[in-house]
């Protein structure tokens, strides 16, 4: 239980603790969330994943611990976003000395849709699509090839382009219970010792024993 290594199994090199392999102040990733990549170098997340993300924006991707992305999942970022309230999506700000405008308007070739925060043990099925602004609740399931526009609730399984919720994972107590919970916040002996009822799903159990 390291969660400060780069690869967590022995062999496989295309799986990393996410957080250790990003360099990027304004990429802020959980404890224990992996990324598997079979196409790509794993450890290239910040390249090829983390798209439109300027400094000049200060936009933020914050993803949680315990969280599952899977291979060619993408987030893309403000700049991603050309601005809709002008008559038109041509970004003429960021070609600033073609047309005479000023550097310091750059920012405006775009709409500021904000970061992008996801929670804690969220699985990013395999090439799904986070959006700017978007916040993914815990426990959430995105599935595979989905593009997430609006909030997803915690412990809801969405799909879709654009995303939609399919059904929620637990009965609305048993997710007010694990969200009040926090279980990914446990120390990692505490987690370790409650593994057979996180794995089996017996939220009593797992409340139960740590009290």
């Amino acid at each position: 239980m390291n969660p400060n290594k780069i690869y967590p199994r022995t062999n496989d090199l295309q799986t990393v603790y996410l957080k250790n392999v990003v360099t990027n102040p304004n990429i802020v990733i959980g404890d224990f969330t992996i990324y598997n990549d079979f196409v790509n170098d794993p450890c290239q997340f910040e390249k090829n994943n983390v798209l439109y993300h300027y400094p000049i924006n200060r936009d933020k991707l914050v993803i949680g611990k315990f969280c599952s992305i899977a291979c060619g999942a993408k987030f893309l970022l403000t700049s991603a976003h050309h601005a809709q309230t002008s008559l038109s999506t041509y970004p003429f700000p960021i070609f600033f000395e073609e047309w005479g405008l000023s550097v310091c308007d750059i920012t405006t070739a775009w709409d500021q849709k904000g970061d992008i925060h996801i929670g804690n043990d969220v699985w990013v099925g395999y090439e799904a699509v986070i959006m700017a602004g978007v916040t993914i609740g815990d426990g959430a399931i995105i599935g595979a090839r989905a593009v997430v526009t609006q909030d997803v609730a915690p412990y809801t399984i969405v799909g879709g382009v654009p995303a939609k919720a399919i059904r929620k994972r637990f009965p609305d107590e048993q997710i007010a219970a694990l969200v009040q919970a926090k279980w990914w916040d446990w120390r990692p002996v505490e987690i370790q010792k409650q593994l057979s009822q996180i794995q089996s799903g017996c939220l009593d159990r797992l409340l139960n024993n740590a009290r």
